[in-house]
């Protein structure tokens, strides 16, 4: 038994030191950094908090096994809390309260944990709310009730100051008012005029979650840190126990949900991700009954693969084709094969299931290193390369036959070489051919436009597409005729850090 919990014990006393900003103490000459809540408030200082001084550290005892016994002791001291036993620090409750009860709990219990646990960080009226499926709203998580005690509401995403936070994925301060769906225009005040409220984004990586709220005494840096330790904790809790919460799943829904969009959602990859060299983003559209569009992709050891399909149709066999259509490419990428062996797997795959059955779709990989581009085009619209805030290529050519017939390949792999800054776009005919009630499309000239507009303003991957699939849906007044899908690919633009909670990005006085 001993042994199976040391990666607990491990994980406790790393994350302890992440989120509480435990100062750490290796050797006579290191330095020590903790966070100074309420710097200027003598009634609301906390007690001292203790550091990890691993200046003591045993002979041949490893710096990892001095945090080890760290994490334990902190371990305990979050079951004694809950006992009764009186705690100090309150990091030290915050963490080792909050994950220790988290082990037993499900989804439904988190606000009440984070609300236990908040205060003791000298934060009070904590709400947390997640996103609903189409990015619309915040909706907040069951059993959280405002200061009159009724059922929080949900909250526009777009217009509020909560919205904010997740739109820009950065605290937002504000002064306190009552309403938590309070618009951005409601006046704010200057740091230390009475109590603050802090929308914090939820973030798992660079996924957007949610928000948490939280109001404080006064507003400073070290309480926006805090704030966003808290977050990340948060985050991390909701994305372990959401797969299993069908609760969650009712909460981030407005309405039923088809069998195919069933299925393809919980295939697909999250709708955001970034490292040091690529930032991926994806929208998909009609959410509730989606059919036959799907995107996929995966790093494997510095080359980006992705993918995106569109199969014909838009029934619940569209969406089966679009399944077996990612299953069979992962499957063949993951047993080593090259892209145009991939899609004449897919190609096989879905003939042996459906009888007139295809799709059409790009498979390409980017190495990450050189910036190459490799791909082949089943029948669908090339992709289109952005730099420098203009179009500059149509990856054109003429494309194989759709995956499904059994037609052999004629053009077969093609490359380009990509630039630094260089963003890549994949989409579906959803997009370009939606069309407005009086019979306009939307059209490829002002999809191209949106997403320069947009990058020149400086607005996130993620935030992008989420307007942009707003805006067609808003062109065909909430109705789309057929599957919209965007996949983008952004190679060395140096802006993925809008998408993390850097140190930067939080308030100060």
């Amino acid at each position: 038994m001993g042994n199976r919990r040391q990666p607990t014990d491990l994980l406790l006393a790393v994350v302890f030191y992440v989120v509480t900003g435990l100062g750490v103490t290796v050797g006579p000459a290191a330095t020590t950094r903790s966070i100074d809540l309420w710097p200027t408030s003598t009634r609301c200082a906390p007690a001292p908090r203790p550091r990890a001084d691993l200046t003591d550290v045993s002979p041949g005892q490893h710096v990892g096994e001095k945090l080890v016994q760290v994490g334990r002791e902190t371990s305990a001291r979050g079951r004694a809390s809950r006992e009764g036993i009186a705690v100090t620090g309150d990091g030290e409750q915050l963490l080792g309260g909050s994950l220790s009860a988290s082990q037993l709990s499900s989804l439904e219990d988190l606000p009440a944990l984070v609300a236990e646990y908040g205060r003791s960080a000298g934060f009070s009226q904590t709400m947390v709310y997640v996103a609903d499926l189409q990015q619309q709203v915040l909706v907040p998580l069951t059993g959280q009730r405002d200061v009159f005690g009724e059922p929080l509401e949900p909250i526009r995403i777009d217009a509020t100051t909560a919205g904010r936070a997740f739109r820009n994925m950065e605290i937002v301060e504000a002064r306190h008012v009552l309403d938590p769906a309070a618009p951005e225009t409601a006046p704010t005040s200057p740091a230390g005029d009475g109590p603050q409220r802090l929308w914090v984004p939820l973030l798992s990586d660079t996924e957007r979650v949610g928000v948490l709220g939280v109001t404080v005494a006064q507003g400073s840096e070290s309480v926006g840190l805090l704030a966003g330790r808290l977050a990340s904790l948060i985050s991390l809790l909701v994305i372990s126990k959401r797969p299993h919460s069908d609760s969650y799943a009712r909460l981030v829904r407005a309405r039923p949900m088809t069998l195919s969009a069933e299925v393809l959602w919980n295939l697909l990859p999250p709708r955001a991700f970034a490292d040091d060299d690529v930032v991926v983003s994806a929208a998909l559209e009609p959410a509730y009954e989606v059919g036959g569009d799907a995107y996929d992709y995966a790093i494997d050891s510095g080359t980006l693969r992705v993918s995106i399909f569109d199969a014909m149709g838009h029934d619940t066999a569209a969406g089966l084709t679009a399944t077996i259509a990612m299953g069979a490419g992962r499957t063949s990428r993951r047993q080593g094969k090259d892209l145009p062996a991939t899609s004449e797997a897919i190609d096989a795959a879905i003939d042996e299931q459906f009888i007139d059955r295809f799709a059409t779709g790009v498979l390409a990989d980017l190495d990450l290193r050189t910036g190459w581009l490799s791909w082949v085009n089943r029948g669908h619209h090339p992709p289109l390369v952005i730099r420098k805030s203009q179009q500059v290529a149509t990856l054109d050519s003429v494309p194989d036959p759709p995956m499904g017939i059994c037609l052999s390949l004629s053009t077969g792999l093609l490359r380009y070489q990509l630039e630094p800054g260089d963003r890549l776009l994949f989409y579906t005919d959803g997009v370009i051919e939606a069309e407005s009630p009086d019979g306009q499309p939307f059209g490829l000239e002002r999809f191209i436009d949106f997403i320069v507009r947009h990058e020149a303003d400086g607005t996130s991957a993620p935030e992008t597409l989420r307007r942009l699939i707003h805006s067609i849906l808003q062109h065909q007044h909430g109705r789309l005729q057929d599957d919209a899908t965007v996949l983008m690919v952004e190679w060395r633009t140096g802006r993925q850090q809008q998408l993390v909670l850097g140190k930067t990005r939080v308030p100060g006085p």
